[in-house]
């Protein structure tokens, strides 16, 4: 299933806190974790688990499982977490690397964000397996460049 379509809603979205900063988590597919994980801690996915990701930048853990058995910290990632990491190079959007860098370059114009929806409206996104918050973008893209118009 697309992960950006509106029809992304199946089922009932549990809400779990973190268990390092009780900060609510968002559910991710198993498959996002299978992506993105390093070959050693894909090893331990316990695959009958549910697991969440969470955002909070101050928290070390990207994605906890529902009963708090398991926690994965993004040196387990392959890639960088956007959420978490202040570097430049770290993707906004993994599916079509805008870092934040390209994002600055690109400034306040819309341009980043309409060549995403293009992508997204022909079926070209991947986000599910490429972005570690197992979801589309979009908003993440949109907020960046909010934060440049205003900085």
């Amino acid at each position: 299933m697309d992960c950006c379509a509106s029809s992304n809603n199946t089922g009932v979205i549990k809400i779990r806190e973190c268990p390092s900063c009780g900060e609510k988590g968002k559910n991710v597919q198993i498959i996002t974790l299978k992506s993105l994980l390093k070959a050693l801690a894909l090893e331990t996915i316990e695959s009958e688990n549910s697991y969440a990701f969470c955002s909070n930048p101050a928290c070390s853990i990207v994605y906890f499982s529902g009963n708090h058995s398991q926690t994965f910290m993004e040196n387990d990632l392959k890639v960088p977490v956007y959420q978490k990491n202040p570097s430049t190079n770290v993707p906004v959007c993994y599916c079509f690397d805008w870092t934040k860098d390209r994002l600055q370059a690109a400034g306040t114009d819309q341009r980043p964000a309409d060549e995403i929806k293009a992508h997204v409206q022909a079926g070209s996104c991947g986000c599910e397996v490429n972005n570690p918050q197992g979801a589309c973008c979009l908003g993440n893209v949109s907020a960046f460049v909010r934060g440049l118009k205003k900085g």
